[in-house]
C-alpha cells in the first residue's frame, strides 16, 4: 500500500471518530448561534451602508466642505465622482477578501475586514476641510473612501455567505434577506440623521458644516469594534466546516487559490452572475440614494418633502425585503429575479415621468413602485448568488461578481445619471439607462440555473 493510501486511510479513520458538525450542536445551540451570526452580519453591513447613506444624503454639505466655490451641479458631480472613483478598488478588494474567505474561512475574513472598514470610515469623520488644507482635503477623502471601499468589498458578500451557510435550506431566502434589509436600515437611519440635522440647524449652518456631518462617520468606530468582538467569538459556518472535514477524510488539501479556480472552472457561472448583479447595482443606488438628490437638484423639489418620501419608502422597503425573501423560498430565486427585470423594463420610464409632476402623492407612489421592483431583486439576489457557486469558491464568486457590478455600475450610478441629464438635457435619461441595464440582467437570468431547494454543500456536485 502506498504512503498516500495510508495517509488517506488514517484521515478517514480520524474523521469517522470525530463528531460531525451537526452532532456538535443541539437544535437550541444551533438556533442561538444562527441569531448571533445574523446579528453580527446585520450590524456589519449596517455600518457600511449607514456610511454610504450619510455620504449621499449629506452630499450637499460634503460638497460645501470639500469642493467649495464650485457651481452646485459641478460640485455635486465632483462629490459623487469621488464616490464612484472609490468604487474602482472594489473588485480588487473582492478578489482579496473572497480568496481569503474561501481559503482561511468566512469568520477570519469578516473579523478583519470590519476593523479596516470601520476604521477608515471613522477617519473620514476626522478629516479637515478644503478651507484648512486645500486640495489635500478631497485627496485624503478619496484615499479613505478607497480604503473603506476595499474593506467593504468583502462585507456584503461575506455576511450573506455566512448567513446562508448557517441557515436551514427551506428558509435560506428569508435569512439572507437580512443582509439587504440591514442595507436599507443603514440608509433609513442615515436619512433620519440627515433630516434631523437639516431640520434643526439647516444645511448651511456652521455647526453642520464644521461638525454635524462628521457624527455618522465617527460612530463607525465603536460599532465596528462591537461587530468584530461578536464575530471573533463565533465558529465558522457548518457548510464550510463540513467541506474541510470531507477533504480531511479524503486526505485532500483545500483550494490553494480559490479565485484562480473560480475563473478556470466556473467562468460561465461568474459571467452570468455578473450580468444578474448589474441591475441590482444600478437599481439600488438610483432608487434609494440618487432619488432625493434628483428631486432636489434636477427638479428643484422641496428637500424636506423629498426626505419624507425617502424615509417612507425605506420603511416600506425593509418590510418588503423580508417578504421577498420568504416568497423566493417558495417559488425559487430565478422567477423572482426575472420578474424584477421585466418590472424595471416596463415601469421605470413611467415612474420617472410621475416624478416630474412634482406632486407629493404621485412622487411617493412612483418611488414605492420602483422600491417594490427593487425588493423583488434585492431580497432574492443574495440567496441566488450563494446557491450559484460551490462551497470552495462561494465567497470568491459572490464577492467578485457583486462588487465588479457595483464598481462599474453602482458607484457611478448617481454621477452618470447627473451626467446623462447634463449631456442630453432630458430628465428621463437615467430611466432609459436603467431600462438598458434591466435588459442585460434579464438575458443573464434566463441563462441561469435554479438551485434554491438544494443544500449548499450539494451545489456544484
Amino acid at each position: 500500500m502506498s504512503d498516500n493510501t495510508d495517509a488517506a486511510a488514517t484521515a478517514a479513520i480520524a474523521h469517522a471518530q470525530r463528531p460531525t458538525t451537526q452532532q456538535r450542536y443541539t437544535d437550541e445551540e444551533a438556533h442561538a448561534t444562527l441569531k448571533k451570526v445574523v446579528g453580527s452580519s446585520f450590524l456589519g453591513n449596517f455600518i457600511e451602508w449607514f456610511d454610504y447613506a450619510s455620504y449621499s444624503y449629506l452630499a450637499i454639505v460634503i460638497t460645501a466642505v470639500f469642493f467649495p466655490g464650485e457651481d452646485l451641479m459641478v460640485g455635486m458631480m465632483l462629490t459623487f465622482g469621488l464616490f464612484a472613483l472609490s468604487y474602482l478598488v472594489r473588485p480588487i478588494g473582492a478578489i482579496f477578501w473572497g480568496n481569503m474567505g474561501d481559503k482561511k474561512g468566512r469568520k477570519w475574513a469578516l473579523s478583519i475586514s470590519i476593523l479596516l472598514m470601520s476604521g477608515a470610515t471613522f477617519l473620514i469623520g476626522c478629516l479637515p476641510g478644503y478651507s484648512v488644507i486645500g486640495v489635500g482635503a478631497p485627496l485624503l477623502l478619496l484615499l479613505l473612501r478607497m480604503l473603506q471601499s476595499f474593506s467593504a468589498a468583502g462585507e456584503y458578500a461575506g455576511a450573506a455567505t455566512f448567513i446562508a451557510e448557517y441557515a436551514p435550506a427551506k428558509h435560506r431566502g428569508f435569512y439572507c434577506s437580512m443582509v439587504p434589509a440591514s442595507t436599507a436600515a443603514g440608509l433609513l437611519i442615515g436619512s433620519f440623521f440627515a433630516s434631523a440635522l437639516f431640520g434643526i440647524w439647516g444645511a448651511d449652518s456652521s455647526f453642520v458644516t464644521d461638525w454635524g456631518w462628521r457624527i455618522p462617520f465617527l460612530l463607525a468606530g465603536p460599532l465596528g469594534y462591537i461587530t468584530h468582538y461578536i464575530r471573533t467569538h463565533l465558529e465558522d459556518s457548518p457548510v464550510y466546516t463540513k467541506m474541510l472535514e470531507d477533504l480531511d477524510a479524503k486526505g485532500q488539501p483545500k483550494e490553494k487559490h480559490p479565485i484562480k479556480t473560480l475563473f478556470t472552472k466556473h467562468l460561465r457561472k461568474t459571467i452570468i452572475s455578473f450580468g444578474c448583479c448589474v441591475l441590482n447595482a444600478i437599481g439600488f443606488y438610483v432608487v434609494l440614494t440618487y432619488m432625493p438628490n434628483y428631486l432636489g437638484t434636477v427638479l428643484n423639489y422641496d428637500e424636506a418633502s423629498a426626505t419624507i418620501i425617502t424615509n417612507i419608502v425605506l420603511i416600506v422597503y425593509i418590510g418588503m425585503i423580508f417578504l421577498s425573501g420568504r416568497i423566493s423560498d417558495r417559488f425559487g430565486r430565478k422567477k423572482m429575479l426575472i420578474a424584477a427585470c421585466i418590472g424595471f423594463i416596463v415601469l421605470t420610464v413611467p415612474c420617472f415621468m410621475m416624478l416630474n409632476t412634482e406632486n407629493f402623492v404621485i412622487i411617493l407612489v412612483a418611488e414605492l413602485i420602483m422600491a417594490l421592483m427593487l425588493t423583488i431583486n434585492d431580497g432574492t439576489l443574495a440567496s441566488y448568488l450563494n446557491e450559484t457557486f460551490p462551497t470552495a469558491v462561494r465567497y470568491s464568486g459572490f464577492a467578485f461578481t457583486f462588487n465588479l457590478a457595483n464598481a462599474i455600475f453602482g458607484g457611478s450610478a448617481s454621477a452618470v445619471s447627473f451626467w446623462l441629464i447634463d449631456v442630453t438635457g432630458n430628465n428621463l435619461a437615467p430611466a432609459f439607462y436603467m431600462v438598458v441595464i434591466s435588459v442585460i440582467a434579464l438575458v443573464a437570468m434566463i441563462m441561469s440555473h435554479e438551485n434554491s431547494h438544494k443544500e449548499l454543500h450539494e451545489v456544484g456536485k
